[in-house]
């Protein structure tokens, strides 16, 4: 798999990719995640390709005091072959660049695997409750 930064022509197979993994849910409007993601930062939203198109993504960020990760994805049929770490590695390294201290992330506590696939690569849960305010609707 190469990873690569995310083009524009990508942008149907990524949300696709999305909605493979379950990420794609009412409240967010996955090609506006896109729009907002390439105004702030579009180098840390990468995309993983093999021969079978795109397989991975990822979404990192960087506001100048914590990382964060979103969408992180691997096409079902391409899981287990170390592609979610390798794109995790890449966007690491790129937020590490930009002088990021610490990322974060959130999972929802029902997603045993995914935690696990976390916990495995080295995060750890900081026991801390995650708040949100809508600021605008997408549906």
């Amino acid at each position: 798999m190469k990873i690569r930064a995310y083009n524009e022509s990508d942008k149907e197979e990524v949300i696709s990719l999305w909605s493979d993994c379950g990420l794609v849910a009412p409240q967010n409007d996955p090609a506006k995640d896109i729009e907002r993601k390439l105004k702030v930062d579009p180098d840390l939203f990468l995309v993983g390709v093999n021969e079978n198109g795109i397989v991975a993504s990822v979404m990192g960020g960087y506001e100048g005091h914590r990382g964060w990760i979103n969408y992180l994805a691997v096409k079902p049929s391409e899981q287990r072959k170390g592609y979610g770490q390798a794109v995790m590695q890449a966007v690491e390294a790129l937020i590490k660049q930009k002088g990021c201290p610490k990322i974060n992330l959130q999972v929802r506590t029902t997603n045993k695997a995914v935690i696990a696939f976390y916990s495995a690569i080295g995060y750890g849960n900081d026991n801390v409750v995650g708040l949100g305010k809508r600021l605008e609707y997408d549906s």
